[in-house]
């Protein structure tokens, strides 16, 4: 066996293959950008090398870089991970010339699977059912329409070099068509530096059922278990389970072993993905082959109590299949979580920031967290923004169903803006819970998964006061006589009451509470309404009875800044202090950044006239783009910035004067 890889990527992936090359007795090398010096996966590591910047194109895509500190660290082989040169044809062959192993499959597999048209028409041959469309090399704009109309609509554009999301539009109608096409050719050339399409009918009710394949370099190949993908947000996978519900066994044999047969007719090795579309008629169709480990792979690693990682780094090193088909069992139901830093209420834009405060169920036989972060690190907008997998197993679908829910109202952030409380909500649904799966599962159910807030307002600003008021409390100053009551923060006065007002900032809005305490208790007049609230704060575990029902919630406050966290649900407010002589960022009609980016395009000049919801510029974050639109009718009078600017957010991208549009 190896008795030293590199691993040439980040985050949590990085350090999920670390921990198992570690319980083998493998020595790990970690590469990382100037942006990850202080990254979790570089303190696990037994070693680690400054390969460049923080853009990935000038660090973890650097092939060369990569490979020169392999050699120099005398690591024997690389192990890829997800992502960067996982699939990339070039770099296994570089390993391959320079006498390191990588741990994936053979170079010919991923040129192979690297193009979707050519992966459908290998399948084709091998017979697996295939979804009806264009897979040509023509992609002359004319060419591609015919087959438009030919194929029917709804159609899905997808870059034949693409994964991820990136580079697919649905296209509901010709009328469409081009400004689709455009969009998804420009973002597959920006990420895969091509920007080939193919076409295919878009099933409107489908799931997408994938199955892990695995091979060795002695002709063998299995497959184990599947897993359902189907709920998505941007053609990009939010929560996975494993074994897929409500497949018959017949169905579960026949896309095992189509998969395995894919797998097979490109003489693959290692592990690997093989896609398909499953119709509510129970039919399947190939949708591409992933020649990498998987993101959700943990939620096969529980279903079978397999390491995937250590299957991969044994047949790498020559090893054949630790099993036979017939000896893969599943136990179990598993689901697995992304914990991404962005915000559902704005089509899921992705956000950065620090991760403030953080902290996360505990990990256990049932609940397992793959991460690359701690509190205190940034995400940044040079990297995707996944913070976490939270996986969670149990005897039944119903029981882990019922775990998540639970592990999510235990994974607490501040600092910045999560998907947890949208997750929370999606797997708790009924229809997620009673296996109403399809891809379309968040637009189908969309009120279902932005509910109302848990605590009505007055009630979560009584409980924020109360927070607020006991950490005053808990970090006073020790006097000589520690019960004299003029050293406390609670505005006491002699021989009278004195209720002290509070001003809390909720979004835009100031509300004004008036509290008075007594010992342990307060009484607070909040709309209008007084609330008798008992309070006992914990570090950030407040306690509490609020007009005889007791409950607890978790906070973190900082600089003024209170996070209160209840059943999976958030509530943020600030203490409001009044300031004067600031200006808003941007002002009405005019168009600010929503985040970190680069420009991508900017598609009005000063003196057009345009219309709310008319897309104006096009900006690139974590690798995904996002058109900014207009937010009133007008008159473009100033642009602030060119194609190719980075500009932080909040930055004012383009000026509209309304006025001019009555």
């Amino acid at each position: 066996m190896f008795n030293k890889i590199l691993i040439a990527n980040r985050g949590e992936i990085a350090c999920r293959i670390i921990q198992t090359a570690h319980r083998m007795g493998i020595r790990c090398v970690a590469v990382y950008s100037e942006a990850d010096a202080n990254a979790r996966h570089v303190a696990l590591a037994d070693e680690a090398f400054l390969i460049g910047p923080a853009a990935s194109s000038e660090s973890y895509l650097k092939a060369d870089k990569i490979i020169e500190v392999a050699k120099q660290s005398g690591a024997q082989a690389v192990h890829p991970g997800y992502g960067f040169l996982s699939e990339n044809t070039d770099f296994a062959e570089a390993c391959e010339a320079n006498g390191i192993a990588f741990i994936g499959p053979p170079s010919s597999a991923i040129a192979a699977m690297g193009s979707k048209s050519a992966a459908k028409a290998i399948m084709d041959k091998a017979g697996v059912p295939l979804v009806p469309g264009y897979h040509g090399s023509d992609q002359t704009p004319e060419l591609l329409r015919e087959e438009a109309e030919k194929c029917g609509f709804p159609l899905l554009l997808k870059a034949v070099a693409g994964g991820g999301g990136k580079g697919m539009r649905v296209v509901e109608q010709m009328s469409e068509f081009n400004d689709a096409l455009a969009a998804a050719q420009r973002e597959a050339k920006n990420a895969f530096g091509n920007p080939d399409m193919l076409i295919e009918r878009y099933l409107t009710q489908p799931r997408h059922v994938e199955i892990q394949v695995f091979c060795d370099q002695h002709g063998n190949g299995i497959y184990l278990a599947e897993r359902d993908c189907s709920v998505q947000r941007r053609h990009q996978k939010v929560l996975e389970e494993a074994p897929a519900p409500g497949l018959s066994e017949d169905t579960r044999k026949a896309m095992g072993d189509a998969a395995v047969r894919a797998a097979q007719a490109i003489n693959y090795v290692g592990a690997g993905t093989v896609e398909f579309l499953y119709d509510v008629d129970g039919s399947f169709f190939f949708m591409e082959m992933n020649t990498r480990l998987q993101v959700e792979h943990p939620v096969t690693e529980m279903v079978t109590g397999q390491d995937l990682v250590e299957w991969q780094l044994k047949v790498a090193w020559g090893d054949p299949l630790p099993l036979v088909q017939k000896q893969v069992k599943t136990r179990g139901h598993a689901i697995e979580a992304r914990i991404y830093a962005e915000d559902p209420d704005q089509d899921f834009l992705p956000a950065t920031g620090t991760l403030r405060y953080l902290r996360t169920p505990a990990e256990s036989a049932h609940i397992r967290v793959d991460t690359g972060v701690t509190e205190g690190d940034e995400i940044s907008i040079h990297y995707d923004p996944m913070i976490a997998k939270l996986i969670v197993w149990d005897e039944t679908r119903e029981q882990a169903v019922n775990r998540m829910v639970q592990a999510l109202e235990h994974y607490r952030i501040a600092g910045l803006k999560t998907n947890i409380r949208f997750l929370h909500a999606t797997v708790d649904s009924q229809p997620f819970r009673q296996e109403d799966l399809t891809t379309n599962f968040i637009a189908t159910h969309e009120s279902l998964l932005f509910p109302k807030p848990k605590l009505d307002l007055d009630k979560a600003l009584v409980l924020a006061a109360g927070f607020i008021l006991e950490h005053r409390k808990s970090v006073e100053p020790i006097t000589a006589d520690r019960w004299s009551p003029f050293g406390r923060k609670n505005s006491w006065r002699m021989n009278s009451e004195f209720a002290q007002p509070l001003s809390l900032k909720v979004g835009d809005d100031i509300r004004e509470l008036k509290i008075l305490e007594r010992d342990d208790r307060y009484q607070v007049l909040a709309g209008g309404s007084v609330y008798h609230l008992n309070a006992r704060l914990d570090e950030d575990y407040l306690q509490a009875v609020l007009n005889g029902h007791r409950l607890s919630v978790h906070g973190n406050l900082h600089n003024n800044e209170l996070v209160l966290f209840y059943e999976g649900d958030t509530f943020k407010c600030s203490v409001y202090q009044e300031s004067y002589g600031l200006e808003d960022v941007a002002g009405e009609g005019s168009l600010a950044a929503p985040m970190n980016g680069a420009i991508v395009a900017v598609q009005a000049k000063v003196g057009d006239k345009v219309s709310a919801g008319q897309s104006l510029v096009i900006m690139e974050a974590m690798k995904m783009e996002h058109a900014i639109k207009a937010p009133a009718d007008g008159v473009v009078s100033e642009i602030f910035y060119a194609e190719g600017d980075q500009v932080a957010e909040g930055a004012e991208l383009i000026a509209i004067d309304t006025e001019e549009s009555e």
